[in-house]
């Protein structure tokens, strides 16, 4: 056999070996994911998390470019870190949830740009202004299930998120970093 042929012969191999095991992740399970953000107060770290969301996710290694997702946040399950900083930021000033109940990220692409990383670009709306993101995300396997994890910096002053005097940098930053870990099971 030639070195051509043998070198076509593992080619093709490596191919089908891939395409074999290509998965798609659709099933997104809530109680092994979740979206967390950290926040300053007078350059205090402050963590908090969205303790209610709904994700549709369509992800498959093997195609990361037809991958999609769509995160829905209901603002009104937040969790700032106490019973009055809930309260608080469900208030017009800050999420106004009476008028904008949720908040939601849809992507626009997926690109790789490593082993087992990628970059998610997409729209993200808050308080009916929509803005561009990009996230980095990783990606690895967790039995049969995938763990999809990243993180990026939202400008809370772009979304009119503390407004008056709560706009003031000094006292809240202005850059919000919000990490999420997503679990999913394979299609079915």
């Amino acid at each position: 056999m030639s070195a051509v042929f043998r070198c076509a012969a593992l080619a093709a191999l490596l191919c089908a070996s891939g395409a074999a095991h290509s998965v798609e992740y659709a099933t997104v399970l809530p109680d092994k994911s979740e979206i967390r953000f950290v926040s300053k107060q007078m350059n205090v770290p402050v963590e908090g998390r969205f303790r209610k969301f709904d994700a549709q996710l369509s992800f498959d290694p093997a195609k990361p470019e037809a991958g999609s997702a769509r995160i829905t946040l209901d603002l009104a399950g937040i969790d700032a870190g106490s019973d009055d900083a809930n309260a608080e930021v469900r208030t017009k000033g800050w999420f106004d949830i009476r008028n904008f109940p949720t908040a939601t990220f849809v992507s626009t692409g997926v690109k790789p740009v490593g082993p087992n990383r990628y970059e998610v670009a997409g729209k993200l709306t808050i308080k009916g202004r929509s803005r561009d993101v990009t996230a980095p995300v990783s990606f690895r396997q967790d039995g049969a299930n995938a763990v999809l994890e990243g993180s990026f910096v939202v400008k809370r002053l772009q979304f009119a998120i503390g407004e008056g005097a709560w706009s003031d940098v000094e006292t809240v930053a202005d850059d919000v970093q919000v990490r999420f870990r997503v679990t999913a099971a394979p299609a079915k």
